[in-house]
């Protein structure tokens, strides 16, 4: 239940399908978003992107604040929002019709189209479904405090990732309650809703409600 397949059902709701069809794990695709969006920049049609700094390609659709940084490389797509004081460090592929809010930080992400990440929250080394939402000051921790790999935990198992920097794996139209915590190598499975204030850590299966660790229900 952890692999792109399982936890990405609207793979088309992003122009990096083919990352994650060449790749069994949605991890995997973290250390390819680099050199795929300076892949598929220069090809994005002229008519609908401009390359507004050296390897930023920006939908003519899509609003940018004047307040917001935008480092590359990075696409940002048609009919999304930029909002003020928002930190893009590059490595960053935003699909359409997203927001990225007043002092979000977003590094080395793939977020789905119709994704809301709008008030206060960090971003790293994650990637989040089509329609996920992060509640204000919901943020992704990216990196283990003994700063060793990062170990995906899927029930009973724990499998080794090579990788210090992995953040969370949200499915598609995940809901994370405000102020909550998604600690390094999260898999949030589609349709759950995480409760405010949440530490989150592990797998979390599709179609839960999460309030804590001993506390998650499955929806009707």
């Amino acid at each position: 239940m952890i692999t792109n397949k399982d936890l990405f059902q609207n793979m088309n709701q992003t122009i990096a399908g083919e990352l994650f069809e060449q790749t069994t794990y949605p991890w995997e695709v973290l250390p390819l978003i680099h050199d795929f969006i300076l892949k598929i920049g220069p090809t994005l049609s002229k008519e609908d992107f401009e390359e507004i700094h050296e390897n930023v390609w920006v939908a003519k659709s899509a609003t940018i604040a004047r307040t917001a940084e935008i480092n590359g490389p990075c696409i940002i797509g048609a009919d999304t929002e930029v909002r003020p004081g928002a930190f893009i460090r590059g490595n960053a592929l935003i699909g359409e019709h997203c927001v990225v809010g007043n002092s979000t930080e977003i590094k080395n992400d793939i977020l789905f189209n119709n994704v809301q990440v709008p008030h206060y929250n960090y971003v790293g080394d994650s990637i989040l479904g089509y329609k996920s939402h992060m509640g204000a000051g919901s943020i992704t921790s990216n990196v283990k405090s003994d700063k060793t790999n990062v170990v995906i935990k899927y029930d009973n198992n724990k499998i080794e990732t090579g990788m210090k920097k992995i953040g969370a794996i949200l499915g598609d139209e995940v809901e994370v309650g405000c102020g909550s915590i998604l600690n390094p190598g999260s898999i949030i499975g589609g349709y759950t809703n995480i409760y405010p204030l949440s530490m989150v850590r592990g797998y979390i299966k599709d179609h839960s409600i999460y309030k804590n660790a001993g506390e998650i229900a499955q929806k009707n």
